[in-house]
């Protein structure tokens, strides 16, 4: 097997979309309450979006992903922006200069994975997002990506089986032993979480809500009220007996 730890891993990645820092701390606090992890092991990803709201609302891009990689202790995806290879390998080398936690996000585009190649071999690791086939994720793996993300959620949506790429990619991943890690993207419900762990994905990014959608189970509720009730009864009729 590729990934034996994957039991504990897939609990701790998350899609943050925090709007400041406390709701990060909020997040990870959700985190703790909903597991054994500790800080050390919740890796997040952040991209433009995410920080175009932190400067809309007064932050600075460097500071927050800075402060942020000091508040979890772990790898965080900070996405480039440029389009261009020399661009994207600027900004990946500012990226990985601000904290040793930084992984840096590149598009799959071919400019990305020029970008990839270089960042790579100069030891710093990159995570290549936005990834819908399994030749790009053939061809990031290739180049010496730590990460592959390929989009279930976004392939789901245009009637397309996100499933059934991931179980592409493991298979094309295990048959050459490359390290990129496969990273489950736009997870939109538990079954995604069950059908990547059959698989033998590496990581899944989850939002909370699917997270909490984990611990529910309907015949869980009618088991735990039926026991309840059961014990009520019991509890009523040695009283009763007892009178």
């Amino acid at each position: 097997r590729r990934h034996p730890n994957f039991g504990d891993r897939i609990n701790l990645y998350h899609h943050l979309k925090p709007l400041s820092l406390r709701d990060t701390r909020m997040m990870i606090r959700f985190r703790l309450e909903k597991s054994s992890s500790t800080p050390q092991k919740l890796d997040l990803f952040t991209w433009p979006g995410l920080v175009a709201v932190y400067r809309a609302t007064g932050g600075y891009p460097r500071k927050i992903i800075k402060q942020i990689c000091e508040l979890v202790q772990a790898p965080v995806s900070a996405e480039v922006v440029a389009t261009d290879a020399p661009g994207m390998i600027a900004e990946g080398r500012e990226w990985a200069a601000l904290d040793e936690h930084i992984v840096v996000k590149v598009p799959f585009t071919r400019e990305g994975v020029k970008a990839t190649k270089t960042l790579a071999s100069e030891g710093h690791k990159v995570n290549v997002t936005l990834c819908f086939s399994p030749t790009q994720a053939l061809v990031a793996a290739k180049v010496g990506a730590a990460y592959i993300s390929p989009f279930v959620g976004r392939l789901d949506d245009i009637s397309t089986d996100g499933m059934g790429l991931i179980q592409q990619i493991v298979d094309i991943y295990n048959n050459y032993d490359f390290a990129t890690e496969v990273l489950v993207a736009s997870v939109r419900g538990p079954m995604h979480i069950v059908e990547a762990a059959r698989m033998g994905a590496d990581v899944v990014t989850v939002p909370p809500a699917v997270i909490e959608q984990c611990f529910k189970h309907p015949l869980t509720d009618i088991g735990l009220e039926k026991f309840l009730k059961d014990w009520e009864k019991a509890q009523a009729a040695k009283a009763n007996a007892n009178a």
